[in-house]
């Protein structure tokens, strides 16, 4: 331990109480490795303020004394994103007693959440209001608001609602010299310039740190129901959610997946199996959904958009869910994806794409082809969320594979996948974020893109103090 940070756990521990400052190495341990465990780093300490003005008073402190930060919430980063550097140069801030739902006001439909509630929390509490936040994802038992915010999360509902950044009306967040900007008022109209809010948003915690968001909520969902597909392509695909999307604005979810990932879920996850009848190149769960009891029903509403599609022979087979517990059965296929792939094929390399949604149907079978013909013995293929033109792309080791085969041919072939991307006018992070993972393909492929960060970062936190190796 420094001493500038022996000053600054001294001071703290004076000023605001022995439960802000955590020393104990046991405490500390389980929070120095990230959510995939591919990276580990040392921290003396672990300080979690109880409010604004407490982590106004770290920060400010921290600045003074020119020590790094590395923020954490839920630790559900999926690219390091919150994990300190093996040097022990940084403190980790912790979030999570900022844990407070300040207000759910349904008259505004917008509640006010510290950054350190948990998303699944959150979901609880709106909905005993009748209400709905319309963001969910895998983690959201252990993800919290301050860092879906600060990574402009997605998940399975950005179809119809958008990404974190289109669901956040305002932040608090303290900055790094430890001043307090307070955008939570509302405001519909605000012409005073930047807006820092949007700087926050997707900014990996790197310009400041969020500790509370003005959210927008939504009607509780009255009804849902999932219909499974199964048809020939991507392409095919895009056209029915094109079609679907031209007759209404009740499609929430929209979820491609090829044959062989469904079979490596059927034969991996106990009590799961194929939704339909006989195999079928490309399989699409699609959900809708019923905000009151008057709209037509959601499995009416199904039926009747994709009759016409099974006349015109664009979709194979269909099958709705009858019930609340087969739509989740569906929803189990989906969610249990990449356990099952990991199990049944090895090694991969994941990447977390986009590409102009027009484009991700040809881009999946184009891509996989030109990954195969560089790598003989791989298996390339893309599944998720088509209709945002973001999908997770495995390349499978196949018969190259072994033990180490991830670090040693792995890097080369996820320069291969992101040059690809980035020729077809892609992002090679598409909702999870740069964090340490992807830094150096950032620059690497956006050089004046991350030129422009940094400055933006300088301006903000000219000491580089806001965690710090991150994104930039």
């Amino acid at each position: 331990m420094t001493s500038a940070q022996q000053i600054l756990l001294e001071r703290m521990r004076q000023s605001l109480g022995e439960q802000v400052v955590v020393t104990d190495p046991a405490d500390i341990d389980p929070w120095l490795t990230d959510w995939r465990g591919r990276w580990h780093g040392r921290s003396a300490a672990i300080l979690q303020p109880g409010s604004t003005s407490e982590a106004a008073a770290i920060i400010g402190l921290a600045a003074d004394l020119g020590i790094p930060l590395v923020p954490q919430g839920g630790n559900t980063s999926m690219v390091g994103g919150a994990t300190p550097s093996d040097d022990g140069s940084a403190l980790i801030l912790s979030l999570r007693r900022l844990n407070r739902i300040r207000s759910i006001d349904r008259g505004s439909m917008r509640a006010v959440v510290e950054a350190g509630v948990i998303l699944q929390a959150l979901h609880e509490a709106v909905a005993e209001e009748g209400l709905r936040f319309p963001l969910t994802l895998g983690a959201k038992g252990s993800a919290t608001i301050g860092g879906l915010v600060s990574t402009n999360a997605g998940g399975t509902q950005v179809l119809r609602f958008g990404t974190m950044r289109g669901l956040v009306d305002g932040l608090e967040a303290v900055l790094p010299d430890g001043t307090v900007h307070d955008g939570l008022s509302g405001l519909k109209k605000d012409n005073r310039g930047y807006s820092i809010d949007q700087l926050l948003i997707g900014a990996e915690g790197t310009l400041g740190i969020v500790t509370a968001a003005r959210l927008k909520l939504y009607p509780a969902i009255h009804r849902r129901a999932v219909a499974w597909l199964g048809l020939d392509s991507p392409q095919t695909a895009l056209d029915t959610l094109q079609a679907l999307q031209a007759q209404t604005d009740r499609i929430e979810g929209f979820e491609i997946l090829p044959q062989d990932s469904l079979d490596a879920v059927v034969s991996h996850i106990p009590g799961t199996r194929a939704p339909l009848s006989g195999r079928h190149p490309w399989q699409v769960l699609v959900e809708a959904t019923a905000d009151h009891p008057d709209a037509e029903l959601p499995e009416q509403l199904l039926a009747r958009l994709l009759a016409p599609l099974i006349e015109r022979d664009l979709l194979r087979d269909a099958a709705i869910s009858a019930s609340e517990s087969q739509a989740e059965e569906f929803w189990r296929i989906r969610d249990s994806l990449s356990e099952a792939e990991r199990a049944t094929f090895g090694p991969a390399t994941q990447h977390d794409i986009s590409v102009p949604v027009e484009a991700m149907a040809a881009f999946m079978i184009e891509a996989a082809e030109e990954v195969e013909k560089a790598f003989p013995g791989t298996s390339a293929s893309g599944f998720g969320h088509l209709g945002d033109g973001n999908i997770h792309f495995h390349v499978r080791a196949g018969t190259r594979g072994g033990t180490d085969w991830l670090s040693q041919e792995g890097p080369e072939v996820t320069r291969f996948v992101h040059d690809l991307v980035v020729a077809a006018g892609g992002s090679i992070s598409a909702e999870h974020g740069i964090g340490q993972m992807k830094k150096d393909e950032l620059e690497r492929l956006s050089p004046e893109h991350t030129r422009h960060l940094r400055a933006i970062k300088q301006g903000l936190d000219p000491q580089g103090l806001m965690n710090p190796g991150k994104l930039i």
